[in-house]
């Protein structure tokens, strides 16, 4: 990143509540990028479609590093159209192989993931996402979400139906609207992030966003050193 240089960490934890994680993660190998899904479905299926996702996206950043004649499925225009054709295709490509398994796994039948991927460039950073896990920047002690959660509740948010008082009392909070694995295909949210230096980028599930609030997630952020 030109003068800048980049450290990647990741943890996940199981939690309290249930027998299994089903949440995956990906740090960086050749590229520069990072991935978080958190899976959903019966049985073991939702560990099943995240870390489908993850390897998924990662195979194809591998596969595709020395390819730019790449002949893309997916059209997209912009500055960053080949970096963002690879990101969003990747993701399109882990939707259609979970979704197809789905069908053809009595065991996998309904799984699907939430995924959140970052591709950091020479001075920006490219996100894609689809689903409730989120990117966050952190930057001179300002906290910003810079994705859209795809859920029932954000739509509620969007449509003003939902005062913010009634937002902790909402009773389908954990429902989705968009996921890896629901349809043939998918839509995936892209964006770009103009990075600077000493900014901190959070990918997380809810399993963190839904514990910690906002100003919860700052206050780390700004006294950790590590």
């Amino acid at each position: 990143m030109r003068n800048m240089r980049v450290r990647f960490s990741g943890e996940t934890n199981i939690g309290l509540k249930r027998a299994h994680n089903e949440d995956s993660y990906f740090l960086p190998e050749e590229a520069k990028l990072a991935i978080v899904a958190d899976g959903m479905g019966g049985h073991a299926s939702g560990e099943v479609a995240s870390k489908m996702a993850v390897d998924t996206v990662a195979e194809h950043f591998r596969n595709t590093a020395e390819d730019a004649e790449l002949t893309w499925p997916y059209k997209l225009d912009g500055p960053d159209k080949y970096d963002a054709n690879r990101l969003s295709t990747g993701i399109k490509l882990a939707n259609l192989r979970i979704y197809d398994k789905a069908q053809r796994d009595e065991n996998c039948h309904g799984m699907g993931t939430t995924i959140v991927a970052t591709l950091f460039l020479e001075d920006k950073v490219l996100i894609g996402h689809v689903g409730d896990s989120r990117v966050y920047r952190f930057r001179d002690g300002q906290l910003m979400q810079l994705t859209e959660d795809h859920s029932l509740l954000n739509d509620y948010i969007r449509m003003k139906r939902l005062a913010a008082d009634d937002v902790g009392k909402f009773p389908h909070k954990n429902v989705i609207v968009r996921a890896l694995g629901m349809k043939e295909s998918v839509q995936v949210d892209l964006l770009s992030d103009q990075t600077k230096i000493n900014d901190t980028y959070l990918l997380c599930s809810d399993g963190l966003s839904g514990m910690i609030d906002d100003p919860g997630l700052a206050y780390i952020l700004q006294e950790e050193a590590d």
